[in-house]
């Protein structure tokens, strides 16, 4: 066992020591691309989904220097028909960039790589010696002609260097050299059964094309055969609410809503097990070095991204174009770099059949509005915080008060939202009642009776409060908004989630800039 080279599984063990959630089918996907044009994997996600331990548990299965059946037995793998070809086969070795790039400066940080990495496998194969100017792919080529044994590969945050460092600098530019010289060589596929690069952007574009394009790579917005492995799926976040008696609903408030390739609804694993173990949910999101830049970029306003963002937080979704983007985060240039960067980071979620991107869930959403305070959007901070008001209000029956604040965060977005149509108004009200999804799910066109009703609050589970439907009109009035709303009977279609009913009606009147509220009990 080395520091480098066949590590072990302990890494591995100690997850399976703890609650454990089944995510091994991730290496039936892994053993078909061996010794096959596609060997060369890079597999992004965002901090905190589980990247690192996935790493750890295919080095665990492919390590040769231990025996890893016992850690395998009762998972999905074990029933695969190829788990005993690869079990423990291989030499492996796993390289976590990240402590490299601590620990030296720029200039050094390949050139020291390689040598430890040389050193740590010449102490493997004490018969196979180093010679004089033999770098790491050239000594590892001597062994795998001598042994006859092709190496895996492993490299946990293979982008923090590209994270790190400036473009174009003399650290990147060795890095790149160093990764090409390892993988896209000529005896490259002589000397890997197979590469995993894992980390949070997918492989740096320089000149239109990869630097690396023989890489296969599954990401956030492209994730292949993979994306069920990226997070939990909902009934994977049920077996656990129920062994930890927690509340499912509320696990999914918080954490669930990422679209991951045809995966359409994900939890974030790692915020999940954290509400677990503290038992009871919040926001578990610290805020990251790469999100405080990108901070800057969404001040700058691309293209109204300001909008964009603020019509997100209000439960709106945002067309992106993720192909533009040359997966630097330093190298920024439009509102689709910053929207993809976020998708990157897990602060979007990304819908690939539509092209669209969104705040997922509680969890999320907080910690943009935290970003939006931060950069001093006062007029939108002042919505969030009138919004458990206007919800009280609404619940009281107060229909003056209900208007009155609409008006106000009508008003305070002028300069921030069009709203010269019901949609625009639509978005106002979704901002106006953002605290409502503390209790409520929020549904914006939502499919009832006859018809599409412009919002629904349907209480969550426990939640001892009445449903509310909200219509809208411009240029009409209240009342024609409450016959509109009973007369396409869209409270027969929400009586299924709720056995009280609230009917609420407002208009806005584009000459006076008045708006006008009722509210009526169904139910």
């Amino acid at each position: 066992m080395g520091v480098y080279i066949n590590v072990g599984n302990a890494g591995f063990r100690s997850a399976r020591n703890g609650e454990y959630v089944d995510k091994s089918g991730l290496i039936r996907i892994v053993n078909a691309t061996l010794f096959t044009k596609r060997r060369f994997s890079c597999v992004t996600r965002s901090r905190r989904f589980g990247k690192s331990m996935a790493a750890e548990m295919l080095c665990a299965y492919y390590d040769k220097s231990c025996d890893s059946r016992s850690l395998f037995a009762d998972l999905e793998i074990a029933s695969d028909p190829g788990f005993e070809e690869h079990l423990n086969k291989y030499p492996v070795l796993f390289l976590d960039l990240s402590d490299f790039v601590t620990r030296f400066d720029g200039d050094v940080i390949v050139e020291k790589m390689d040598a430890e990495l040389r050193e740590d496998v010449s102490a493997s194969y004490p018969d196979i010696p180093l010679v004089e100017g033999d770098d790491l792919m050239k000594y590892l080529g001597r062994i795998v002609a001598s042994t006859g044994q092709p190496f895996i590969f492993f490299i946990d945050e293979w982008d923090s260097i590209c994270r790190e460092f400036e473009p174009d600098t003399k650290a990147m530019d060795n890095y790149v050299n160093w990764l090409r010289r390892l993988f896209k060589g000529g005896q490259s596929s002589q000397v890997f059964a197979g590469v995993y690069l894992t980390g949070i952007l997918p492989i740096k574009k320089y000149n239109t094309q990869s630097a690396l394009n023989n890489f296969v790579e599954y990401s956030m917005v492209e994730p292949g055969a993979m994306g069920r492995y990226f997070g939990f799926t909902k009934e994977e976040v049920r077996v656990l609410a129920e062994k930890f008696g927690m509340d499912f609903d509320d696990l999914e408030k918080w954490y669930d809503g990422y679209q991951i390739g045809d995966e359409p609804s994900m939890f974030n694993p790692n915020s999940v097990m954290m509400a677990l173990y503290a038992r009871r949910c919040r926001s578990f999101w610290a805020a990251t070095g790469a999100f405080d830049a990108v901070s800057a970029y969404i001040r700058m306003n691309y293209e109204g991204l300001k909008d964009d963002i603020i019509g997100m937080l209000a439960g709106a979704r945002c067309k992106v174009n993720p192909t533009k983007f040359g997966n630097d985060m330093r190298d920024i240039h439009s509102k689709d770099d910053v929207l993809t960067v976020l998708i990157h980071l897990g602060y979007l979620s990304y819908n690939w059949r539509e092209d669209e991107c969104y705040i997922p869930n509680r969890e999320v959403a907080g910690e943009m509005a935290n970003a939006i305070e931060a950069n001093n959007w006062k007029p939108v901070v002042d919505a969030l915080a009138k919004s458990e008001k206007l919800l009280a209000a609404t619940l009281a029956g107060d229909e003056e008060a209900v208007a009155r604040g609409v008006e106000v965060v009508h008003d305070d977005s002028t300069s921030i939202l069009s709203y010269n149509d019901e949609n625009s108004l639509s978005c106002v009200l979704s901002l106006a009642y953002y605290y409502a999804r503390n209790n409520y799910v929020m549904h914006r066109e939502l499919a009832s009776g006859k018809g599409f009703a412009d919002i629904v609050l349907i209480p969550r589970k426990n939640v001892d409060t009445p449903a509310i439907v909200i219509e809208l009109k411009v240029n009409k009035d209240a009342d024609a908004a409450i016959d509109q709303i009973r007369r396409k009977q869209y409270p027969a279609k929400v009586a299924e989630y709720a056995a009280k009913l609230l009917l609420v009606g407002i208009n806005y009147d584009r000459d006076t800039k008045q708006h006008t509220c009722r509210i009526e009990k169904a139910g």
